[in-house]
């Protein structure tokens, strides 16, 4: 197949928790600056563009189903600006939460990723997907990787399995707590979280061996405390957007010092050429010592709080009717 150029521009947002409507109207404010002011072929938004992901109750609320106000934001932005445009949200499939991505075409069609499996508190309001992350669009096959995802060596193997000539999606990174008391401890741990994310990008292109967009969250916010009830969490997302060529060169970046915004690069789209082996471990790279000591209790504990809540029927999304829509939608 022949090599094709594509711009592509990728959107990093500070958005609100629980705040669905600010949030997606905050998105559609940054893409379309972005496609006024760099002219792309392709928008990138990270996941959970309608909250950021945190342990909050507010995230109960946040599921709205699958074709509600995000998809229909993201397909009428596509059409209305001639480029497609990809976002993450938290969506209602049939009888469950999931996190699902959009990629939609500016002709109309769209096409769905769920996550794969929710990280720590993420299985607290949503469970995982079941479909490979990989769209065949109008501009060739592309892969899509949502938080952990990203970092994962399964999410590299099945995605070079396919032969994507792209990878979109991105992520939502709440940071390790500003706790007084372990500042020292916390702030060593943080240093290695940040180095971790901004390898994020490169390493899965270098794995895959095609071209990567991916898009963070940034700024502030104050979650609450995993079993700790009462114990606020105050952290910050740690940002690392970035656009990198298969080889792994950063073309684009922003950091969480670089604020709100987007960046904009052009990529090359052609036959995969992966660079670096695949670990044979769950994580493409090492993580941090303190997620290892968390990922399992976490795990557990989100997947019982979201058994016990839907079976109580505490979540608002149990109100809306059973619905779905398939994965691939032509346009018009």
């Amino acid at each position: 197949m022949t090599a094709t150029a594509l711009r592509v521009a990728a959107v990093q947002p500070r958005l609100r928790i629980g705040e669905v409507e600010w949030n997606l109207r905050r998105c559609e404010e940054l893409v379309r600056k972005a496609a006024a002011e760099t002219g792309p072929d392709l928008v990138v938004l990270p996941e959970a563009v309608t909250s950021p992901n945190v342990y909050h109750p507010a995230l109960r609320a946040a599921p709205r189903p699958v074709d509600g106000p995000a998809y229909q934001l993201f397909r009428d932005l596509a059409r209305e600006l001639g480029c497609a445009v990809g976002a993450g949200y938290h969506s209602v499939r049939g009888g469950d939460a999931r996190h699902t991505y959009v990629l939609a075409e500016a002709d109309g069609s769209t096409h769905l990723h769920d996550k794969d499996q929710p990280s720590v508190w993420e299985n607290c309001y949503y469970v995982g997907g079941t479909d490979d992350g990989v769209l065949d669009t109008g501009f060739g096959r592309v892969g899509c990787a949502l938080g952990f995802e990203c970092n994962r060596s399964r999410t590299a193997r099945r995605l070079r399995a396919a032969g994507v000539r792209l990878i979109v999606g991105g992520e939502c990174l709440p940071s390790y707590p500003r706790w007084p008391v372990l500042r020292g401890y916390l702030r060593r741990e943080q240093s290695y979280f940040g180095l971790w994310a901004a390898d994020t990008a490169r390493t899965l292109a270098r794995a895959v061996g095609a071209p990567a967009a991916l898009a963070f969250h940034v700024g502030d916010l104050t979650m609450r405390t995993p079993l700790l009830p009462g114990v606020p969490w105050p952290t910050s997302q740690t940002g690392e957007t970035q656009i990198v060529e298969r080889d792994g060169r950063v073309l684009e970046r922003m950091t969480a010092a670089d604020g709100e915004g987007f960046v904009a690069a052009t990529v090359t789209l052609a036959e995969p050429e992966p660079l670096d082996d695949i670990p044979t471990g769950f994580w493409l790279r090492p993580q941090p010592a303190s997620i290892h000591a968390v990922w399992h209790v976490m795990n557990r504990h989100g997947r019982l709080s979201y058994r016990v809540n839907k079976a109580r029927g505490r979540f608002p999304w149990q109100a809306f009717p059973p619905h779905d829509i398939p994965d691939h939608v032509t346009g018009p």
